[in-house]
């Protein structure tokens, strides 16, 4: 018995673990544009069930509850909330914030589609719109080399001015994907996610229709991590870990006494 209680506390261990580095994750990375906290979930192992409820205890009488005991927890699975982050203002004309719903689309260069709420772009060689690491912005958007600003309106709408010219003109459309079940996006790191069978297939729209969200220009939607609340929950991952590890030490113990008295 103090065998099994040993393995159910290891379990806790081994869970309490996993949510620390959920936790540290959270606070490494709470100064990323656009990051979105993980949160573990965890679910209890099998019971070892050895009367169940409804058991005859007389001719007459049945057990009121079943006798079960529980064989520890594990982590089943970690999941990004997508809470809305804070605006920060850049002044920035090819930075973009989504206040709402949906997700920018980068080619990979795996040839994937990424999916990311960072709105840091910058222009290549051949001027084309493109994240801080090079990849391109789907659709593809060429800002032209002489452009003397560069306006993206709410609805996406990307216009230039260029030199002699007195009306802006319209150099291509920022589009924004949705998905039926975010949660169910992978992420990938430099926090970008892809589509998965959970998430579904993305719905790709302009701003402003079907639920999505509106552009910001000029802004960056800064990580979604409250410090507070992590360092709230990782004292308590850390005082879960420490009766754990009591748990196992009495269990030693226990069976040192049985060892040496019997």
């Amino acid at each position: 018995m103090s065998a099994s209680a040993m393995h159910v506390a290891k379990t806790g261990l081994n869970a309490q673990q996993s949510r620390i580095q959920v936790i540290s994750n959270n606070l490494a990375n709470v100064n990323t544009t656009g990051f979105k906290r993980d949160r573990a979930n965890f679910e209890s192992l099998l019971y070892q069930v050895h009367r169940p409820g409804g058991a005859q205890t007389s001719e007459a009488t049945q057990l009121a509850s079943a006798s079960a005991i529980g064989t520890g927890v594990r982590m089943v699975s970690t999941e990004k909330l997508y809470t809305q982050g804070s605006m920060m203002n850049t002044d920035n004309a090819l930075d973009v914030a989504v206040d709402g719903m949906g997700f920018f689309q980068v080619l990979l260069p795996d040839g994937r589609i990424g999916y990311t709420r960072n709105g840091s772009f910058s222009l290549n060689a051949e001027g084309t719109l493109t994240t801080s690491s090079g990849y391109v912005v789907q659709p593809e958007i060429n800002i032209p080399q002489d452009a003397l600003n560069v306006t993206i309106s709410a609805d996406g709408i990307v216009s230039v001015t260029q030199p002699g010219a007195v009306d802006p003109q319209e150099v291509g459309q920022l589009t924004l994907a949705t998905f039926a079940n975010p949660r169910g996006l992978e992420p990938v790191g430099e926090t970008f996610v892809v589509e998965t069978v959970a998430s579904g297939a993305p719905v790709v729209g302009a701003p402003l229709q079907d639920a999505t969200g509106k552009l910001v220009q000029g802004s960056l939607e800064a990580s979604n991590v409250n410090v507070v609340q992590e360092l709230v929950d990782m004292i308590e991952a850390q005082r879960a870990y420490e009766v754990n590890s009591k748990s196992i030490s009495a269990s030693d113990e226990m069976m040192r006494f049985l060892s040496n008295n019997l």
